[in-house]
């Protein structure tokens, strides 16, 4: 009976972790519920097709229409995740951002949004994966560090 109720409680820690999200649930078409760690100080920047990006991982996500997305800061020190606007094919090299991706934004990737800013160890608003494309984003802060990312929704 000790064993069982060992199982239970580890169960039931792992759902209420950001590591023990489910990824493929019910009720959204199997789609996969995605969690993006934030987290400038143990990054390595990688070349994607999209550009140099750094500081997300994944760095490059890909995901099913329907998904969900939360962005976890786990760094030790304040983050945005922005779509940039007008959303290109590439980072620009130009910093993209106005004051407003400090303000939380959106729940639609097709539709703009920004996570604001993400005091050490917050997380995001969930944001759907609701229209096929690519969606680049970054950091208010720290964009030239490169602090990039994309999301790929198929």
């Amino acid at each position: 009976m000790r064993i069982a109720a060992a199982a239970l409680g580890c169960a039931l820690l792992t759902a209420c972790t950001p590591g023990g999200l489910p990824t493929s649930g019910g009720g959204n078409g199997g789609a996969t519920a995605l969690v993006i760690d934030i987290n400038l100080t143990n990054s390595i920047p990688a070349q994607i097709p999209q550009g140099n990006a750094g500081a997300y991982a994944p760095l490059l996500a890909h995901v099913a229409v329907g998904s969900t997305i939360r962005f976890t800061n786990t760094d030790g020190f304040s983050h945005t995740a922005t779509l940039i606007p007008g959303n290109p094919a590439t980072f620009p090299s130009a910093y993209p951002f106005t004051a407003a991706a400090l303000s939380q934004t959106g729940a639609k990737l097709s539709q703009g949004w920004s996570t604001g800013t993400l005091p050490a160890g917050s997380s995001s608003q969930t944001l759907t994966a609701d229209v096929a494309g690519t969606y680049v984003f970054g950091c208010f802060y720290h964009y030239g560090a490169p602090m990039r990312g994309a999301i790929v929704v198929q």
